[in-house]
């Protein structure tokens, strides 16, 4: 892990995706608590339906909420061309590159286990997984088959076959005493190796939403990530054809993984098939919108540079806001300077304060060119 005190080139950087990034951690950081606080407040019932969308579906179906692990996954896939591609030009060796990919991906894991609390709750109630970790883990699965690939039809059938052995795990495999095919929190392939390979706490009691076998099928999301990003970082500068591949692409998956869902189930918490290929589909229809508008059209003028702005700062330090978010207390520093204003508006104005505290750090260190790399 450093610190790095001078931001890459831009043009080394495609801004959509630090934008579509800054976009997706908002809602991590406080603005899906934002909604939930507003709609209690107003009672409206536009805003309560999005406020619904703010929560995980129960176990199967899917919500907004449960995009968003999922397309942090996807985006830090399509990075992995860029990333191996500038190397690779500058004479970097493979195992000099397999090196670095593992320290990142391990380093990951580490930052996650101290974000569940390791040092506060110690080694007994450990958590050995994480949302970091299996980030950590999806980038260097991803990554390791991109590094030693050329060929789109062999990391297609990387991904294909990946996606059949989960597949064949959670449907066919019998889970001793019960049979195949259980998708439940209990006694589903998922929650069965849990209990009897993943050592400490498990997050779900009789599973783990980020256990082995989910680690396992997240890296599929973060491998589609990185196709998606082969065909940005094509040699061919941006044009409508990459933008409409990622859409027609991406409303494949979704209609893929909406017709299996009948008798596939889309459960976020297993990693189920159906589930993958819906959230990256989704996610490459995203990240078509995006680099639409911003790499193809160039709307970064007038008020949407503001916009622009907001969320890129957020994006280009998303790992250092993310720790931040669970180490600070940004909410009660916010409440501090604005709990007055909760009687006659209401709690959401805390929040929204503590997301102005958020961003001024990172505009901060924006401004300084301090971006924390791992």
């Amino acid at each position: 892990m450093k610190i790095k005190k001078s931001g890459p080139k831009s043009a080394e950087r495609l801004q959509s995706l630090d934008v579509l990034r800054g976009f997706d951690m908002l809602w991590i950081v406080g603005g899906g608590s934002l909604i939930e606080a507003w709609a209690k407040e107003t009672k409206w019932g536009w805003v309560q339906f999005i406020a619904d969308q703010m929560e995980h579906a129960n176990w199967e179906g899917f919500h907004f909420e449960d995009l968003i692990f999922p397309l942090f996954m996807f985006i830090s896939g399509v990075a992995i061309p860029y990333a191996i591609s500038a190397k690779t030009g500058q004479g970097v060796k493979r195992k000099t590159l397999l090196s670095k990919i593992v320290r990142r991906g391990l380093m990951l894991v580490l930052l996650g286990i101290f974000y569940s609390g390791v040092l506060k709750n110690g080694s007994p109630h450990l958590r050995f997984t994480s949302v970091l970790g299996q980030i950590g883990l999806g980038y260097l699965f991803a990554a390791t088959i991109i590094l030693y690939t050329k060929s789109l039809k062999t990391r297609i059938v990387w991904l294909i076959g990946i996606l059949a052995g989960i597949a064949i795990l959670q449907l066919a495999v019998p889970v001793p005493g019960h049979g195949a095919g259980l998708l439940d929190r209990e006694w589903g392939m998922n929650a069965w190796i849990d209990r009897m390979f993943l050592p400490g706490r498990l997050f779900g009691g009789t599973f783990d939403p980020e256990g082995l076998l989910c680690i396992v099928s997240a890296i599929t999301v973060t491998l589609m990530g990185s196709l998606a990003g082969s065909v940005l970082h094509d040699k061919l500068p941006a044009t409508l054809i990459k933008a409409s591949t990622l859409a027609i692409g991406g409303t494949i998956l979704v209609i893929i993984a909406l017709v299996l869902s009948p008798v596939y189930p889309i459960i976020k918490s297993a990693w189920t098939v159906p589930f993958n290929l819906l959230a990256a589909g989704i996610s490459s229809i995203l990240l078509s919108l995006f680099y639409f508008m911003i790499d193809i059209k160039g709307w970064t003028q007038g008020f949407l540079s503001y916009i622009i702005l907001f969320f890129k700062v957020i994006g280009m330090n998303s790992i250092t806001i993310y720790m931040a978010y669970r180490i600070v207390d940004f909410e009660g520093i916010s409440d501090f300077f604005t709990g007055w204003l909760v009687a006659p508006f209401g709690a959401w104005v805390v929040i929204l304060g503590s997301i102005l505290l958020e961003w001024l750090l990172l505009y901060y260190l924006y401004q300084k060119k301090i971006f924390l790399r791992i």
